[in-house]
């Protein structure tokens, strides 16, 4: 997951939990709270309808029988029965007094009752339920002369006025939730691009130092970001500096020993020919002979690579080129250092890989210099013949896809290990079992600078002790 998104599924997880939560608390506080102030005014209806009942309570102190008791309870019914939907009076002993609904006296009626309200009330508390119905049956305890908790005042109030203001409230919160989190997707996306726009800068200057491509690196920003990029700038140029200076100085040290190694060579060669009688002293000669031609390889393949570092690929001779046919040209100019091992060299393609390339074939066509890329392939091959046990093979395949040309040399010799397969196309690194045959470690770094002028890149695959197949891509011409 790139980190731009990461960053905005961050921001929005914790912006939409931190929302999430507050809008949870507010809920439950308006819901408390609304409560709470409901509970108030019934409160307050309730100390009303109290002193209006005290008062038919006053007028008839003196009457205790149960028959008095229901007239008073008529009368205070007469009193407060518009006060609520509903209107009950009950006894100390639960019994229902008087019932009025919506302003009328009802005789023998059976209402509903919440029994623990009046137990409570009963007990000197108020006390109300609220039905799914949305109403509220609110208890309050009447007190007679003696302070005691005679009566049990009871009206109910239709309350489905506030649900319907609590579900707006509810609604507006909840559609205000839904814009917030667009907002802050969008603020997030926002932040993400910003956030991440320089980085991307500072990758693709890491990338191209990789690639020893250095350029100026400057972001208008006065911090961290900006002091990091003025690190990079400054660790590019001195990495261009030093690696221009090691270039130049590769190049004048082999230009320089040129002319005194041909010397070298030149009178090696006068020695070894004119030695005759001392073997020992002939065998040294030889001895030099050889090690003066590995040095011209060297300081040949030096200077190739110092012409690659100062020439652009513009400046090189590029045409269509027949890939095959220069594949059995190379295969042709290596067959004598091939046999003095016994190796055989086999040219096939991929579509037919039970026999040689012989006849028509198909063409294998790709843009290059065939100088350059004819040294590519002859520098694998010979590789491939050094790294070879004798009486073993090497196959060079063509392929050819939609848009690219391959070239394999696949052979049967000691193989590379592993963990050295990424540092094998570093100029002068030698894998740590190249000590069989003489090399310098550049020959697989010049293929790869070859190949590269001609926008195509080098693959290597390796086992040890059972062989190596490097492929080569090529752009289709």
């Amino acid at each position: 997951m790139k980190y731009a998104t990461r960053l905005v599924l961050n921001y929005l997880f914790f912006s939409v939990l931190s929302f999430g939560i507050i809008i949870f608390a507010i809920n439950k506080a308006i819901d408390y709270y609304s409560f709470i102030t409901i509970e108030k005014r019934m409160i307050e209806k309730a100390d009303l309808s109290e002193m209006s009942l005290r008062e038919v309570l006053a007028q008839h102190r003196s009457s205790t029988d149960a028959q008095q008791t229901k007239q008073i309870a008529r009368l205070a019914l007469e009193k407060l029965k518009a006060s609520g939907k509903e209107v009950r009076i009950y006894d100390s002993g639960k019994q229902l007094l008087g019932l009025a609904v919506d302003g009328i006296i009802i005789n023998d009626g059976k209402p509903l009752i919440f029994e623990k309200n009046i137990e409570k009330a009963l007990n000197g508390s108020y006390a109300y339920t609220v039905t799914e119905d949305h109403l509220l049956y609110f208890a309050t305890p009447i007190q007679d002369q003696y302070y005691q908790n005679a009566y049990v005042y009871e009206f109910v109030e239709d309350v489905s006025y506030f649900y319907v203001m609590m579900d707006q409230i509810r609604y507006i919160l909840f559609a205000g939730a839904g814009g917030f989190i667009v907002l802050i997707t969008l603020s997030s996306l926002w932040i993400a691009r910003n956030t991440t726009k320089p980085i991307k800068v500072l990758l693709g200057a890491t990338q191209s130092f990789s690639r020893q491509e250095f350029r100026r690196v400057h972001l208008k920003r006065n911090d961290e970001l900006g002091m990091l990029a003025d690190g990079l700038d400054q660790m590019g140029q001195q990495l261009d500096n030093y690696i221009q200076y090691q270039k130049q100085f590769v190049s004048n040290v082999s230009h320089e020993l040129k002319t005194p190694l041909a010397a070298i060579r030149g009178f090696s060669q006068y020695l070894y020919e004119g030695e005759n009688e001392n073997k020992e002293l002939h065998k040294i000669y030889a001895h030099l002979l050889q090690e003066s031609d590995r040095l011209t390889r060297l300081i040949n393949e030096l200077l190739l690579l110092s012409r690659f570092d100062k020439n652009s690929s513009g400046e090189l001779e590029v045409e269509k080129t027949e890939i095959t046919e220069l594949v059995v040209q190379v295969a042709s100019h290596m067959a004598a250092k091939a046999k003095e091992k016994n190796i055989q060299i086999s040219i096939m393609e991929a579509e037919e890989q039970e026999k040689p390339v012989r006849g028509n074939r198909s063409e294998v066509c790709a843009n290059v210099n065939s100088t350059l890329m004819s040294h590519a392939i002859a520098n694998l091959v010979d590789n491939a013949i050094k790294y070879s046990d004798h009486h073993s093979q090497i196959v060079i395949e063509t392929e050819r896809t939609p848009s690219e040309v391959v070239i394999r040399v696949r052979d049967q010799g000691i193989g590379i290990a592993g963990d050295e397969l990424e540092r094998v196309q570093e100029r002068f690194y030698r894998a740590k079992n190249a000590n069989t045959a003489n090399g310098s470690g550049l020959g697989l770094s010049i293929c790869k600078e070859i190949v590269e002028r001609f926008n195509g890149y080098i693959d290597v695959e390796s086992q040890l002790g059972k062989g190596t197949t490097i492929t080569i891509v090529l752009p289709q011409a």
